[in-house]
């Protein structure tokens, strides 16, 4: 049985002890965050665990429905993991991805609403706020093809024709396989996305070869596959299994885990994007 999963680690997890060929693996605790750094080094370990060539961070912090402090220990863990997969300098366009209208997968753009735009500050406005050295960022939400009629990809092409960033930060919620992983882990990756993957409704690759630009992918996981479930709790058969087609599940707090978990991520990556700045004053200027 083929289960549905985002996460790098969950792939390689299903390797049991042994870490598989042409990847390699590392984990350790930080603070009360636990880090996992995942790297696929070749063709040989993209065959192993079904993930281009690139790097995989996987940080497991607090159940975010239980998680009320937005600035605590696992902040900086998240902070300095992100800030490691970006460019050390250039502007950058935080893209979130998802639908605003289904909670479990409306991480992107409650993200997105929630980046430090500094883009549109220059010159005496820049000097009259007396934030200098701030990088040049810009956000928007890409909605989905349903409302749209356009793929996420081909919109975030256009907004990189356009704005000419240096890289690219995508945001969207992930599927894992381990319902313990639902809104207490947040993946990073140097590969970019193909958004629905893990739902099994792929769209449109979002990465460096697409777009020409690095794209660094951050995600938390909000569903798991309902034949998953079955086969791993309810010790059903793979006949029962199969009858719940392509249901997927979320945890009944899903309201309050994507209000934190965005609030969260996106603090995050304001952080490591503008490390001049505190991440108290960064949650005074995004509220």
């Amino acid at each position: 049985m083929n289960f549905r999963t985002d996460l790098a680690l969950e792939r390689c997890e299903s390797f049991g002890k042994n870490t598989p060929s042409g990847v390699r693996m590392e984990t350790f605790e930080a603070q009360k965050a636990r880090v996992t750094r995942i790297e696929v080094l070749n063709e040989e370990g993209e065959r192993e665990i079904g993930k281009p060539k690139g790097r995989y961070v996987t940080v497991e912090v607090e159940p975010f429905a239980r998680h009320a402090q937005f600035i605590d220990e696992s902040l900086p863990t998240l902070t300095e993991e992100i800030r490691k997969l970006l460019p050390c300098d250039g502007s950058a366009l935080v893209a979130g991805l998802g639908n605003m209208r289904i909670t479990p997968d409306a991480l992107g753009p409650k993200c997105a609403s929630m980046i430090f735009a500094t883009r549109h500050i220059k010159g005496e406005l820049l000097k009259a706020t007396g934030l200098s050295g701030l990088r040049s960022v810009s956000a928007f939400s890409t909605g989905v093809l349903g409302e749209t009629g356009a793929e996420a990809a081909e919109l975030i092409m256009g907004a990189v024709q356009t704005l000419k960033p240096d890289f690219v930060i995508t945001v969207d919620a992930l599927a894992a396989r381990n319902v313990e992983r639902l809104g207490t882990t947040v993946q990073m990756c140097s590969t970019g996305i193909v958004p629905g993957s893990g739902v099994g409704n792929s769209r449109q690759e979002i990465s460096e070869n697409t777009l020409g630009i690095p794209v660094i992918a951050v995600g938390v996981p909000t569903v798991v596959d309902a034949e998953t479930l079955i086969m791993d709790f309810g010790g059903g058969s793979i006949d029962e299994s199969k009858s719940a087609g392509s249901m997927m599940v979320t945890p009944r707090e899903v309201d309050l885990m994507i209000e934190r978990a965005s609030k969260l991520t996106a603090l995050a990556i304001n952080c490591a994007l503008q490390p001049g700045i505190s991440p108290e004053d960064m949650l005074i200027l995004t509220s």
